[in-house]
């Protein structure tokens, strides 16, 4: 029975560290005021790339890595919610900038919960009839972002990763997911709203490209949602917390990690965090924190892992892979 196979995973994140103390000369802020809160101290911003540059430079790292021509590669998803726009799709301007002309391209919206939701996708499209692909989290979340507002400035950073999957023969794959979205508390986390005032009706929307949480209702989600999406997976993969080596959860906040950590009585080793480094890069937070395991040694093959995306939509996303 064929079976679905991460072969490489490749991140990007832009040169441009812009520290907490750099922060508070733009905001009323500091570095032990954001740290004690969300457990980031800087994060990557771009100075000259856009999405699909992030995107391109992932994907050109997996084809790279794994020796694969681009014309093989049958589909590239590019999850994102900051795409460089609405047409053509990011990973449009992937596929022309790698060369893979065999392959179709398409964006994925569904915030952080994005790189899993990708994945689910992509695993249904190689149990049909295609053989190989790229699923990448990108996001530039730096041009959604109102500088002058601590509420939501210090947490987000630019970033990109992502993941080779291929059909295999071998014994390892996607062995169970939750996914789960809660459309009736989507307000409690906004970007990118257009305007639309068109000669023909009464406004129907104003231009608010900024970032607007209600952070407090979506900490309450995290911790009461996710653990629930991650035990229904676990249960599916039959399988318990102390089965799992490790836990990739969306790097958002570091007590949201803790928490559920706790929840699942695992200690926090199992929990790796990087956040510290990179702040939340949304669709690409849990595809970094992987590349980041993969190249250390901590991941490898012959492990089980869990992963689970939250936020936006709001979104809930949570997989258990065999590698």
């Amino acid at each position: 029975m064929e079976q679905i196979k991460m072969v490489a995973v490749a991140s990007h994140s832009p040169e441009n560290v812009v520290s907490n103390d750099e922060l508070s000369k733009l905001m009323d802020t500091n570095d032990e005021w954001i740290y004690t809160r969300t457990g980031i101290h800087q994060r990557h911003v771009v100075t000259t790339e856009n999405t699909s540059d992030l995107a391109t430079s992932v994907a050109k790292k997996l084809l790279d890595k794994t020796g694969i021509s681009p014309e093989t590669l049958d589909f590239i998803i590019v999850s994102t919610m900051s795409p460089d726009s609405l047409s053509p799709s990011t990973a449009a301007i992937v596929q022309s900038n790698v060369g893979a002309t065999n392959a179709f391209a398409f964006d994925l919206s569904a915030a952080c919960s994005g790189f899993v939701y990708g994945m689910s996708v992509a695993s249904s499209l190689l149990t049909t009839r295609y053989r190989r692909g790229l699923v990448i989290g990108a996001e530039v979340l730096s041009k959604l972002v109102d500088w002058h507002d601590r509420t939501t400035a210090v947490l987000f950073g630019d970033g990109a990763a992502g993941v080779l999957v291929e059909r295999t023969q071998e014994n390892v794959g996607l062995l169970a997911e939750e996914l789960r979205t809660f459309g009736e508390k989507g307000d409690n986390l906004v970007a990118g709203r257009f305007a639309n005032d068109n000669p023909f009706s009464k406004q129907i929307s104003e231009l608010d490209p900024y970032f607007h949480q209600n952070g407090r209702e979506v900490y309450n989600f995290a911790t009461r949602e996710v653990p629930e999406a991650l035990q229904s997976a676990l249960e599916q993969a039959k399988i318990s917390p102390d089965d799992v080596d490790y836990y990739l959860l969306h790097q958002a906040n570091s007590r949201i990690v803790a928490s559920i950590a706790k929840r699942f009585k695992q200690p926090m080793s199992k929990f790796p965090i990087n956040m510290v480094l990179n702040g939340n890069t949304s669709a690409a937070s849990i595809g970094i924190l992987l590349n980041d395991l993969v190249e250390s040694g901590q991941v490898h093959a012959g492990q089980t892992i869990a992963l689970a995306g939250f936020g936006g939509g709001l979104t809930v996303g949570a997989q258990v892979w065999q590698l």
